[in-house]
Formats: C-alpha cells, sequence, structure tokens
C-alpha cells in the first residue's frame, strides 16, 4: 500500500533542549493506533539530525528524520556546507532539496537542485524536492508550467529504476510563512494532477502512481483532511502549525481517522 507522508520542516528553529521536548511529547501524545500506511517525517535543523534521530529510534517511535539541506559533493572546500555522507551519518533518511526560501536567499537553481537530487540517491538517502509558484506567475496563470519545468529538471537523469525513490512536495510560496494562504483542496488537486500527468509522460502510469506527492503550504488541522482526500495529494509538508508535537499529532490522529 502507498504510504502517506505526513511532515514538518522546523527551518531555523529550535535548540538540542527544545527538539529533544519535542521528542518526548511527541512520544507522550503520538496517536495510538496509527496506519501502518501513514509514514510521519521530521526535518530539524541540522545540530540537532542525530540526537533527534537517535531518540525516535531507541524509542521505537515511526518516525522518520531528515535534513533541510546539503551539498552534492562527498567532501571538499565547501565551507560551511553539508555532504549527504555527513547527512547519512547523522541517521537521517530524508533530505529537503530546493525549498524556495533557499531558492530566493542562497541562489539555489534548479541545476543544482538536479545534482543534490543525484547525490542523494546515490547514497541511499529520499530527496524531498520542494518546487513553487509565485503570486505572479499564479495571477498570470502558468502555475502548472512553472512547477512542472521545476520538477522536469529536478528529475534529469533519473532514470525509472530510481524515480520513485524522490518525493516531490508543491509549495506555492505565496501560501508558505506566518501571512501565507493555502492553496484551496480544489487548487492544490489541480496542481497535483498536472505533476502526476507529467510524471506519466516521463516515467510511465505505474512509476508515476507510485511517487509521493506532497502539499505545503499553510496547512493546519482544519485544512489537513480536506487536502489529503484529493486524489492526487499524497501526504502533507506541514510549517508552524506542526512544530509543536501536540499539534502535529493532533493533524495525524484526524488523518489517520480519515484514511
Amino acid at each position: 500500500m502507498k504510504k502517506i507522508y505526513i511532515g514538518t520542516s522546523w527551518k531555523m528553529n529550535k535548540t538540542l533542549a527544545e527538539a529533544l521536548l519535542f521528542c518526548e511529547q511527541f512520544r507522550t501524545f503520538y496517536p495510538e493506533n496509527l496506519k501502518p500506511q501513514i509514514q510521519p517525517f521530521v526535518i530539524p535543523p541540522f545540530t540537532c539530525v542525530r540526537e533527534v534521530s537517535d531518540y525516535l529510534l531507541n524509542n521505537k517511535i515511526n518516525c522518520l528524520t531528515g535534513a533541510q539541506n546539503m551539498h552534492f559533493e562527498d567532501s571538499g572546500a565547501f565551507t560551511g556546507e553539508i555532504s549527504p555522507i555527513m547527512v547519512k551519518d547523522t541517521g537521517a533518511k530524508i533530505v529537503e532539496i530546493g525549498h524556495s526560501e533557499r531558492r530566493a536567499n542562497f541562489g539555489e537553481n534548479d541545476i543544482t537542485i538536479n545534482k543534490k537530487v543525484k547525490a542523494a540517491l546515490k547514497h541511499g538517502l529520499t530527496p524531498l524536492v520542494c518546487i513553487g509558484d509565485s503570486h505572479e506567475e499564479k495571477s498570470l496563470g502558468v502555475s502548472a508550467e512553472t512547477v512542472i519545468k521545476q520538477m522536469k529538471i529536478a528529475l534529469f537523469e533519473i532514470d525509472k529504476q530510481h524515480a520513485n525513490q524522490v518525493i516531490i512536495a508543491y509549495e506555492p510560496i505565496w501560501a508558505i510563512g506566518e501571512n501565507g494562504i493555502a492553496a484551496t483542496p480544489e487548487e492544490a488537486q489541480y496542481i497535483h494532477h498536472q505533476l502526476r500527468s507529467a510524471l506519466v509522460e516521463l516515467y510511465g502510469q505505474q512509476i508515476a502512481n507510485q511517487m509521493i506527492l506532497l502539499y505545503g503550504g499553510s496547512v493546519n488541522l482544519e485544512n489537513s483532511t480536506s487536502l489529503i482526500a484529493q486524489p492526487d495529494i499524497d501526504g502533507l509538508f506541514i510549517g508552524r502549525s506542526a512544530w509543536q508535537a501536540t499539534g502535529f499529532c493532533n493533524i495525524l490522529s484526524a488523518i489517520n481517522q480519515q484514511n
């Protein structure tokens, strides 16, 4: 059965003590009888990834961990960067790639994102590739073309054997952040359907159906179940609504009751 991925990235938030407190509370409020097809994940700051990974593993909590970024080289003179080998060494299974904040603030582009996807796959990590359209692109009616282009470049030279190991997260730029407005379930489903159709062209129907498409952008307890009910939305990438363990567990519980 296809997994339903429900996760959150903490961005530049939480000290190690705060991260471990989250883990303790997450253990306390973790939904009973969470269905096996629901796969939670958390992406802490890199300073906390190892400790969070160890806590979840040692306490037998079904929750994957990830890193928020990495370099595409295994090692070298890249001051301040983190290699895929270092990410894997922390116990992380996922690496977030290409978030719009990194594209806007740190010069991340589609070509480097493709290099990072290849590097992640090379080392057995799951790339979680973020794609999104701006408010202007939405207003001009080119949202689908924009995100399909980003996705296709991210998947350039990724063969059928490895394609279904990549997770794609559609995060409209106009929907993320403190002042973001979530896409309606219908808006999100439309873009996800266009993405799925593009994947069919690239890899065929079977692999396209296996690939995980997440929606992210002002997801909360109130809209989570209506979003996840859409046929082409395979999971949710949640921001501040899941930064507290109780909030994250409430969303997991709501989705668990629906699926």
